[in-house]
């Protein structure tokens, strides 16, 4: 089975478990691949905002997009995101909070997503940095 986003292709494998909040693959349209740098839930002053992963997922989607607008692109141009979490229990434990906070930022479109747990990130403050890639199809 197999969707269109943008140009993209999402693609789900039929052998695999049905993919719940991400794509197994996407197929990239022709167009110009934009790298994201990763983003915290860093405020404009450098600060981390929130106190919670919830809270700092929903800055840190923001700048996600905020960046992508820049470079031209919008949500649905996703083609990859990845999540790196500090507490990969809380982040699970959030789930149906975050699930809003995804949908007001990414919408309904779901590219291939990771969610990684790791020791630390680079401000100690932070709980999680997004990192994305977005092709913006032409035409």
């Amino acid at each position: 089975m197999d969707g269109q986003v943008s140009g993209h292709r999402i693609v789900v494998a039929p052998e695999l478990a049905e993919p719940v909040g991400f794509a197994h693959a996407v197929v990239a349209a022709p167009g110009r691949t934009v790298y994201l740098g990763g983003q915290t839930a860093q405020g404009r002053d450098g600060e981390i905002v929130g106190e919670t992963i919830v809270e700092q997922f929903d800055v840190a989607a923001g700048n996600v997009t905020a960046a992508l607008r820049a470079a031209g692109g919008q949500p649905g141009d996703l083609v990859s995101l990845l999540f790196y979490v500090t507490d990969v229990p809380a982040y699970r434990a959030a789930l149906r909070e975050l699930a809003p906070l995804y949908r007001k930022h990414f919408g309904r479109h779901y590219p291939a997503i990771a969610l990684l747990g790791v020791a630390e990130l680079f401000d100690p403050a932070a709980k999680l940095e997004l990192v994305g890639t977005a092709v913006i199809a032409d035409g």
